[in-house]
């Protein structure tokens, strides 16, 4: 099996992937992933319904993943001798209109996961100094919950919202914990600095 990642927007395709996607005889992914790799799909593309079923996809299944498969991707299922093909993530996507240095990030997620056992790492990485990069979950934590917990430790910092990266629409809001920024879409990511 080979796991692509097709980016997080439009035109973010590696050449990599698009060869292995317009040569595929079986493709997975969600709508949006196929979305993003329509105009190299060749063959009938299937959305992925129960990805717990994934590792169990016949080993000539490529599987398309946005982003990158590696950060909080569907990188997480692969199996022995099975290849990722890198993609653009968001945050490197982020970084690069924020002028951020990547090896100062440390990168959390809490999409889809308990953020409860993350804020400890959140709040270690802003107070040893470093640019914290954070998949929010929408539902659960994102702007308004980010700067309660920051503020709870007394950290003051500068909060960016990117909202909707690479898309015509795209959209950075920079304020501070004091003042979270709004959020106007599910596709968006959080970076914090000191």
């Amino acid at each position: 099996m080979k796991i692509v990642g097709v980016g997080i927007g439009p035109m973010q395709l590696t050449r990599e992937a698009i060869r292995t996607i317009e040569s595929a005889a079986v493709i997975y992914g969600s709508k949006r992933a196929i979305e993003l790799a329509q105009d190299h799909i060749h063959v009938k593309a299937n959305i992925i319904k129960d990805y717990s079923g994934i590792p169990f996809l016949p080993d000539e299944t490529v599987v398309l993943s946005t982003g990158d498969p590696m950060l909080s991707g569907l990188g997480k299922y692969k199996k022995a001798g099975d290849i990722v093909i890198p993609g653009i993530s968001s945050m490197q996507i982020a970084c690069a209109r924020l002028g951020i240095v990547e090896e100062t990030v440390e990168i959390v997620t809490v999409h889809g996961r308990d953020y409860t056992t993350e804020q400890n790492r959140i709040i270690e990485a802003i107070e040893q100094g470093r640019t914290l990069f954070l998949l929010p979950d929408p539902k659960t934590f994102g702007t308004v919950e980010l700067a309660s917990l920051l503020t709870r430790h007394d950290i003051k910092a500068t909060m960016a919202v990117c909202e909707k990266l690479t898309y015509p629409d795209e959209q950075i809001r920079i304020t501070d914990t004091r003042h979270p920024p709004t959020v106007s879409t599910n596709l968006y990511c959080i970076v914090v600095w000191r």
